[in-house]
């Protein structure tokens, strides 16, 4: 049975942070290290070019001046808060970048989600359930071809063979099916999207309108909003504005 492993979160700031890393170092346990700025602590060097030296089954790294022993399970994440940081070339190689920052796009898509199923839940029921059964039949499809493939390769006489000859029409009805299926949902996904396409200036508007708000740390840290808390207002403010059947009055309302 895997033992439970304990993340240790620490910062570069820390006074005793090497300490702290040197013990899940030896017993393998994950290190989160929060709030890194572009310049990294010349003590982590060895972690991240992985200068571990193997003997054997012992496994040891020297961090400082000290050499411990290396646990395989041990993994050692930076985190950043800097929106747009620039990593020197010498960093960036070392390590795997991983940009987890929302875009203006991105959180406009999820906006839009949002208002539509407040506005109108049905249709956004339905865009949800297309886009699962559009994945569902895509993966059907690479079945059915992998079966396909699987059945010619290994018929010596494809023509003789009654049950590959089985299997291929099988195959054939399967695939026709699903390609009528998927014509269907791509026309309804067309009219579901320009549905849902009304309420993307109110997105769009309160995409920005966070973005905005977000920059106001940069002026005081006490400006700090998170994203979750954001969206709590955007849902409050579609169930206390006034309701309207017309649409152009009703996203004016909105925004």
């Amino acid at each position: 049975m895997e033992k439970e492993r304990q993340v240790r979160v620490m910062k570069f700031s820390d006074g005793n942070y090497l300490k702290i890393l040197e013990a899940s170092i030896r017993m393998g346990n994950p290190v989160i290290v929060e709030n890194v700025y572009e310049e990294m602590d010349p003590a982590i060097e060895p972690l991240l070019q992985k200068q571990i030296v193997v003997k054997g089954n012992s496994w040891t790294i020297k961090i400082g001046d000290a050499i411990i022993e290396y646990d395989k399970a041990f993994k050692f994440y930076l985190t950043s808060k800097l929106t747009n940081p620039h990593y020197l070339p010498e960093v960036s190689t070392k390590v795997t970048l991983l940009n987890m920052m929302i875009t203006f796009e991105g959180l406009s898509d999820q906006l839009l989600g949002i208002v539509v199923e407040k506005e109108n839940p049905d249709l956004q029921t339905k865009k949800e359930q297309l886009v699962i059964e559009g994945a569902k039949n895509k993966n059907k499809l690479q079945e059915i071809e992998d079966q396909i493939l699987h059945t010619l390769q290994n018929s010596t006489d494809i023509l003789g063979d009654a049950a590959g000859i089985q299997i291929l029409e099988n195959a054939k009805v399967v695939s026709d099916d699903i390609s009528k299926k998927q014509v269907i949902a791509e026309k309804t996904e067309i009219e579901i999207d320009e549905a849902r396409t009304g309420y993307k200036p109110v997105a769009n508007r309160t995409s920005g309108l966070y973005f905005c708000i977000a920059s106001l740390a940069g002026v005081d840290p006490m400006y700090q909003y998170s994203l979750e808390f954001f969206k709590g207002l955007f849902v409050a403010a579609i169930a206390n504005s006034e309701k309207s059947e017309d649409l152009d009055e009703r996203l004016g309302y909105l925004n």
